[in-house]
């Protein structure tokens, strides 16, 4: 039988390949089914954990925005600020809101305390509440 060569092609996704691989350590960058596999796990790791910042971000910012309400003994916290939030039609996301916390307090406090007052008012001269 006679040898197949077999050219390029391999020689071309191996480069492929090693590009990418190439600041990991050891065996994982030199050889070839190694490198593939770990190529591989971290495409996948990369792929996870996109999905997870998202959801460690919004967990921090949501405890920072609790944090500094509550410091401000309004009687408030982070539920039932999210949710006057709605009901004044202010859509403001966390990540905005839990820059505001820390940047500037008395900002946010300012925010709670009018959306607070607006629906005490809307409350009481409205005839849907009456």
């Amino acid at each position: 039988m006679t040898r197949t060569k077999r050219g390029y092609i391999a020689r071309r996704r191996r480069t492929k390949m090693g590009s990418f691989a190439s600041n990991f350590r050891g065996a994982h960058s030199k050889l070839t089914r190694t490198k593939a596999q770990r190529t591989k796990k971290a495409l996948a790791s990369a792929h996870r954990d996109r999905g997870r910042q998202k959801r460690n971000f919004r967990r921090l910012w949501i405890t920072r925005i609790n944090a500094v309400i509550r410091e401000n003994k309004a009687l408030q916290n982070y539920s039932r600020l999210i949710h006057n939030l709605y009901k004044g039609q202010l859509l403001l996301n966390r990540k905005i809101l839990a820059q505001v916390a820390i940047l500037n307090r008395n900002c946010l406090y300012m925010i709670s305390n009018e959306i607070i007052h607006n629906i005490k008012y809307i409350r009481t001269n409205s005839p849907e509440f009456s």
